[in-house]
């Protein structure tokens, strides 16, 4: 599965509106993204988790692409205190599909809970170079998510690889869940490289990088998603397992 991320915590160059996020993601989709990580703006083009703009982005994107698997963050910058950012995701009146929880932060598992309480699928964001996996793993409930996010937060073109690889190492089994994995700026190819060995789901979009492959600057998220199309797509060789 190759999952689009439009427009992340970046505030300039991606996607914000409803209207421009919903249009990203329908070229997205054309292109081969079939699931969508996306962050909801206020007015001021920062992330947010009031009810009015989560359900303004997601109505747009489902018009836009209908089908599409549509999922948001609940970063702790959107609102520190997470017994307000659990309140918050109860306020939701539309929900998305999925939402990411990063278990490297305060009160993962207060939010987590009031997704499940929802209905809404959980992706279990599990940041390289934390404590996150060891408490996800010990969390009761991990069973119960929709996948686990293998977040390689190295952003070196060089070791952004191996340092996926021990993360997926660390991960194990992942309490039987499936595993997608990413990098970021100039880890973001490496990592989705990484992906395509171990044959595991994947994501790409201007969240992550802002550059295709060859370093030029990408166009819009369709011409990520094209480009890791053309890498998901290579044969895996026998050793590849």
């Amino acid at each position: 599965m190759l999952q689009v991320c439009p427009n992340g915590s970046r505030e300039k160059g991606v996607p914000l509106s409803p209207a421009e996020v919903a249009a990203a993601v329908r070229e997205a989709v054309i292109a081969g993204a079939e699931d969508v990580h996306l962050h909801p703006k206020d007015e001021d083009g920062a992330d947010t988790l009031e009810p009015r703009q989560v359900a303004a982005v997601i109505q747009a994107v489902r018009e836009a692409a209908p089908g599409i698997q549509v999922g948001v963050t609940t970063g702790a910058w959107t609102e520190p205190d997470p017994r307000k950012r659990a309140a918050l995701v109860q306020s939701w009146k539309v929900l998305p599909d999925h939402a990411s929880v990063n278990w490297h932060e305060e009160g993962a598992e207060l939010v987590a809970d009031a997704l499940l309480d929802h209905g809404v699928g959980i992706e279990a964001g599990i940041y390289s170079g934390t404590e996150a996996a060891a408490r996800f793993l010990a969390w009761a409930s991990g069973k119960r998510v929709l996948r686990v996010l293998a977040e390689v937060v190295d952003t070196d073109p060089q070791t952004a690889a191996v340092t996926g690889a021990a993360l997926l190492e660390e991960l194990g089994e992942a309490h039987g869940r499936p595993i997608l994995v990413h990098g970021e700026e100039g880890g973001a190819w490496p990592v989705l490289r990484l992906a395509a060995e171990r044959g595991l789901d994947a994501r790409i979009g201007l969240e992550d990088t802002v550059s295709l492959p060859d370093g030029e600057p990408a166009p819009s998220n369709a011409a990520l998603v094209r480009a890791a199309r053309e890498i998901l797509s290579r044969p895996r060789s026998p050793e590849d397992g």
